[in-house]
């Protein structure tokens, strides 16, 4: 007998939720007999409630203040690049306390998509949303990019955006087609420079400063429920609080104590979770509850693993409807029929990529269509060739170095990895200027290559090997 079920969204805002919160979810979901939980692309949580059990599991979350929607979406997450802060991003600025106050300052729920991204980090899209705010170079200050809905077209704002403005900003954007008559016409921003982009490896565990984060994912997209809720009670336990979700359906837990990673270690071996996933695997997007999707991406991953295909550097998603939203340098796209009452060509497939394989870009190519199922590799292939070919045409030359002059002040060296700290160059993608003293590094400042904290580097001899 065919049984009803209700898809259940929670939306999280900015990608972050409470450990205590969240153990709430799992417990009443548990209760209506759920079994596993997934993360969606815009950083909210979903599950499968059977219809008898969907009351029950309804009222409780009301009762905990937990707002949901089932069926047809109409209050979209709010996107952030809270998750990268202190393990990606690099921003002078943006910190954890400014993403709380912004998203704490909406006193609505937005019915268009807002992302609200650090512009120095590459793990969040920057363009996935109606409203994109992206930080600037000018503190508490963001460029605006405005989409509207059903088109690919930006329109960038000329001005920045004061930090505790983007809700009232927001709510006027959303409410108001003369909302750019009320925005401030200063300051004015120099034109926004994106990162060169490549997704970070974002599973495994990993050190930051003088501690660890986790980050977990899923080939089929699903958490059991018991996962979770071990997750939740070792974060009570250890004094995490706060566990967050990224748009590639990943689950990332940051602040993890060297004590306590036998215990993290326990938990993701009692419920057997791999986290020792191919970075080609990483790199793909897909609609939520998409079984068709998934399948499509297993098939193409196998293959590329197989002959041993690089990635590194592209993004990929798959589509099977109409403005699902998703970004990538290679896009693969359900074909539709073109004429009206035209029935769709089923197990057809367009392959599109954007202009210089930049995901950022709105600009999208077709490169070939009515492709079957076992035609769309070796374009995929092609495409992938195309793309470091282009890569290789912006390379520069091999310049000669010739050796300068010895370091005029004391060499420090990481007593982990032997990493050197020459204050002549300093350290600048980890915010030190050439010229700084050892001792006048940040009190945070690590190694830049293994992480170990400032503590454990020592002073070392100028001898000729190290000059």
């Amino acid at each position: 007998m065919f049984r009803k079920s209700h898809i259940v969204k929670i939306n999280l805002p900015g990608g972050i939720i409470a450990a205590g919160d969240l153990y709430t979810i799992v417990e009443a979901a548990g209760r209506a007999k759920v079994t596993d939980m997934q993360f969606g692309a815009r950083q909210q949580l979903f599950c499968k409630v059977a219809d008898s059990y969907g009351d029950v599991f309804f009222r409780e979350l009301e009762q905990a203040g937990i707002f949901f929607e089932t069926g047809k979406e109409v209050y979209p997450n709010i996107v952030s690049s809270y998750v990268t802060e202190s393990v990606f991003g690099k921003s002078p600025w943006v910190s954890e306390g400014l993403y709380k106050d912004i998203l704490a300052g909406f006193d609505f729920r937005p019915r268009l998509k807002i992302n609200l991204v650090e512009s120095s980090q590459s793990l969040i899209p920057f363009f996935t949303g109606h409203i994109n705010f992206i930080s600037s170079a000018i503190n508490n200050h963001w460029h605006l990019y405005v989409r509207q809905p059903g088109t690919n077209e930006l329109f960038a704002w000329k001005a920045g955006v004061y930090s505790p403005d983007i809700p009232r900003v927001s709510r006027w954007i959303e409410e108001d087609p003369h909302w750019s008559e009320k925005l401030y016409p200063e300051p004015s921003l120099a034109p926004l420079g994106l990162p060169p982009y490549s997704v970070p490896y974002y599973e495994g565990f990993n050190r930051y400063g003088n501690k660890s984060w986790l980050g977990i994912y899923r080939r089929e997209e699903l958490f059991p429920l018991s996962f979770l809720k071990a997750v939740c009670l070792a974060c009570l336990q250890t004094k995490i609080g706060q566990i967050y979700t990224t748009p590639w359906k990943s689950l990332l837990i940051k602040g993890i104590e060297d004590q306590d990673l036998p215990l993290w270690e326990s938990i993701l071996g009692t419920h057997r979770m791999n986290i020792r996933h191919a970075s080609n695997e990483l790199n793909w997007q897909m609609e939520d509850f998409c079984p068709e999707g998934l399948r499509l991406k297993r098939y193409l991953v196998r293959l590329l693993d197989q002959d041993d295909i690089r990635t590194e550097g592209l993004t990929f998603c798959i589509k099977t409807q109409r403005g699902s939203g998703l970004s990538g340098s290679i896009i693969i796209r359900k074909q539709e029929g073109i004429r009206p009452g035209q029935l769709k060509l089923l197990d057809r497939y367009e392959l599109w990529h954007t202009a210089g394989f930049n995901p950022h870009s709105k600009e999208y190519i077709l490169f070939r269509k009515d492709l079957e199922k076992e035609n769309i590799y070796p374009y995929l292939v092609s495409l992938c060739k195309e793309f470091y070919r282009l890569q290789g045409e912006k390379e520069p030359p091999l310049a000669v170095i010739t050796p300068g002059p010895p370091p005029s002040g004391p060499i420090f060296r990481c007593g982990h990895c032997l990493t050197l700290y020459d204050e002549q160059y300093g350290d600048p993608e980890g915010g030190v200027p050439p010229g700084t003293a050892f001792e006048h590094t940040p009190p945070d400042y690590s190694c830049p290559l293994c992480g170990e904290a400032r503590s454990g580097f020592y002073q070392a001899e100028k001898t000729p090997a190290i000059h």
